[in-house]
């Protein structure tokens, strides 16, 4: 570590509670890339003796950045910084793909899988009649059994008509069926996690996260995939590599 441990000093003359104080500049020097992703973090006993601060309260600051994702205990071996999923947004992939290439071990629990008729919304997303039977999946998609998104995705019943046919990768199934999208548009913005958001990506209600609309488009324009993701921005980096 090139900073000296002595300049995440809090000072005990501010108002501010002592653990706030460490939490928030370890936090920025996490975000500054002080730390490079899974090396660990000074342990609570190196912070504790080398600031002059109780063990209570580098553990209290240690626990609050675990709490927001920056930080993960690993039983018996310490605290680590967690690493985050770059993400590129010039390439069209998956997320089992991109996990797998970057190290991790993807997985997923499913919520629900089920067919309907096409909501307004995906009617107009996907180019649909008014009544079209449509295919929905809505699952998390963890990392190292850690929840990175919750994922909701509409399907035609024309290339899906039985949602549980998916077991693993959609991407993986409309390839192996011929229907893999060849291209994708996305919207990004930043939202808040609502309750049920919060309960099943295991954050504080109102924290922020990254709401992905994707419709995937087969070769010959048709739309395909309607995919809502909401995904946890303490995980996800987004990377654009511009040119003029």
């Amino acid at each position: 570590m090139q900073t000296p441990i002595i300049d995440f000093k809090p000072d005990s003359d501010s108002s501010t509670p002592l653990y706030l104080q460490l939490a928030n500049k370890l936090a920025n020097g996490i975000h500054s890339g002080l730390w490079q992703p899974d090396e660990a973090l000074p342990s609570e006993r190196l912070l504790s003796e080398s600031l002059d601060i109780s063990r209570v309260t580098a553990r209290k600051a240690i626990d609050m950045l675990c709490e927001r994702g920056l930080l993960n205990r690993k039983h018996g071996s310490g605290t680590y910084i967690t690493p985050k999923l770059e993400q590129p947004l010039s390439r069209l992939t998956n997320f089992s793909e991109e996990l797998r290439q970057r190290g991790f071990v993807p997985g997923s629990q499913w919520l629900s899988r089920e067919t309907g008729v096409a909501a307004p919304e995906e009617i107009l997303s996907l180019g649909l009649s008014p009544h079209t039977v449509v295919s929905r999946l809505k699952r998390l998609r963890t990392a190292d059994n850690v929840v990175m998104a919750i994922e909701s995705s509409t399907i035609p019943a024309l290339y899906l008509p039985n949602p549980k046919l998916v077991t693993d990768s959609l991407y993986g199934y409309l390839e192996s069926n011929s229907f893999a999208p060849t291209r994708a548009l996305q919207h990004i913005r930043a939202v808040n996690a609502t309750p049920e958001q919060a309960k099943l990506a295991g954050i504080k209600q109102g924290a922020a996260m990254l709401f992905i609309t994707r419709v995937g488009y087969l070769p010959n324009g048709t739309a395909i995939e309607l995919t809502h993701s909401y995904c946890r921005s303490d995980y996800y980096d987004f990377v654009a590599e511009l040119f003029r």
